[in-house]
């Protein structure tokens, strides 16, 4: 079997599978109604994620519409190679990685501009120990939960985090993460394990004093998100 046979079939299979793939080839063929409809359906989940990777939800909406627009803008290349959402994040991975390195260069430029020049770093560990140092006695409202569940979010690395929010928002097995941000799976999994034993440093004093189980299901600070982190462990 030829690769253009093996793509072929490839691509009967995600279409005869995916309802999305299908909207999408809609597209592919000038159905701006079939473009709509994903965009209301993967809007909100999009923004959810980016929500986690950069500073704000401004930010997040922005990058969103980055990456609907360069969906749009690949519409007559689009060839199913895989689920649509898995393309999807994909193109979500490139463009919050992007935004990541523009973020760091210009920080950079303000750190070189500044009279010190130095930076501040805040290892893992020293952040895990300022929030066992810092832990309220009273109870954590749920609100006040999200914000502590999201900072451990954004402490990981670019990579751990972004396999972390495709896992426990999207549901994607390995496979899907692996072809979304273009890893093998083993690395995938690696990724998983560490993020999992990071956040679990971070919020340890929590797990401890009874007001974060292990278990927890909490709801990110986003009001449209109906997604939660799930479980940690």
């Amino acid at each position: 079997m030829s690769a253009n046979d093996s793509a072929f079939q490839k691509a009967q299979k995600y279409e005869l599978l995916d309802p999305d793939v299908r909207l999408m080839l809609q597209v592919r063929n000038g159905n701006a109604a079939a473009f709509e409809k994903l965009v209301d359906k993967y809007q909100n989940r999009l923004i959810s994620v980016l929500e986690h990777i950069v500073p704000n939800r401004d930010q997040a909406e922005d990058l969103a519409q980055e990456v609907f627009m360069r969906v749009y803008r690949a519409r007559e290349r689009y060839v199913p190679g895989a689920k649509f959402s898995t393309w999807l994040f994909t193109i979500t991975h490139n463009v919050a990685s992007n935004a990541i390195r523009r973020h760091v260069r210009r920080k950079e430029i303000n750190l070189t501009n500044s009279p010190s020049g130095k930076v501040s770093v805040q290892p893992l560990d020293t952040m895990a120990k300022a929030k066992s140092a810092l832990m309220p006695a009273r109870q954590i409202d749920q609100k006040e939960m999200s914000s502590i569940v999201r900072d451990a979010i954004q402490s990981l690395n670019e990579r751990q985090r972004m396999a972390m929010l495709l896992s426990k928002f999207e549901g994607m097995s390995y496979i899907e993460i692996s072809e979304a941000m273009n890893l093998s799976a083993q690395a995938i999994k690696s990724l998983l394990s560490r993020a999992r034993g990071n956040l679990r440093d971070i919020l340890q004093p929590y797990v401890d004093s009874g007001q974060l189980p292990l278990g927890v299901s909490t709801k990110p600070l986003s009001n449209t998100d109906s997604h939660s982190l799930g479980t940690i462990n």
